[in-house]
């Protein structure tokens, strides 16, 4: 830092600058307080948390397969549906079953999310209670 002792043309100048020095000491002071305090303010609950698993789905003959392609064709176990109106027809169908089956929706990894909620849509207004993804499970190595 540097001190002006004398001015040439004897007035007194002010000084332009903020002095930073004690808001960075207040700061760090208040950082390491904070660092010390947080474990006591936090006595969080111990719990455990479940573990991720991945089970192979054993694919019933009553549950209905729709497929959707990366360009939005949808498939009703192995038929193609002109739209979602005529998906809607065949799910509203399967909802009055009982015990209604499963709709497993497997979606190609390009497929636009649009295709996928349309479908999702679909089967909410037809009155499906449960829905599925189907993925293929990651390599172990």
């Amino acid at each position: 830092m540097s001190m002006s002792v004398g001015s040439e043309s004897g007035e007194d100048t002010v000084m332009s600058e903020i002095n930073t020095t004690p808001l960075v000491d207040i700061m760090l002071v208040l950082l390491i307080i904070f660092l010390i305090t947080s474990p006591v303010v936090l006595k969080l609950q111990k719990i455990t948390l479940p573990e991720e698993t991945n089970q192979a789905i054993q694919t019933k003959p009553e549950n209905v397969n729709i497929v959707i392609n990366k360009d939005g064709d949808i498939y009703w176990n192995q038929k193609k549906m002109a739209d979602t109106n005529e998906l809607f027809d065949f799910l509203k169908v399967e909802a009055v079953k009982l015990p209604q089956p499963e709709v497993h929706v497997r979606g190609d990894q390009d497929a636009r999310y649009e295709f996928v909620g349309k479908v999702i849509y679909t089967a909410q207004r037809a009155g499906i209670q449960k829905v599925g993804f189907i993925t293929e499970p990651p390599d172990k190595m």
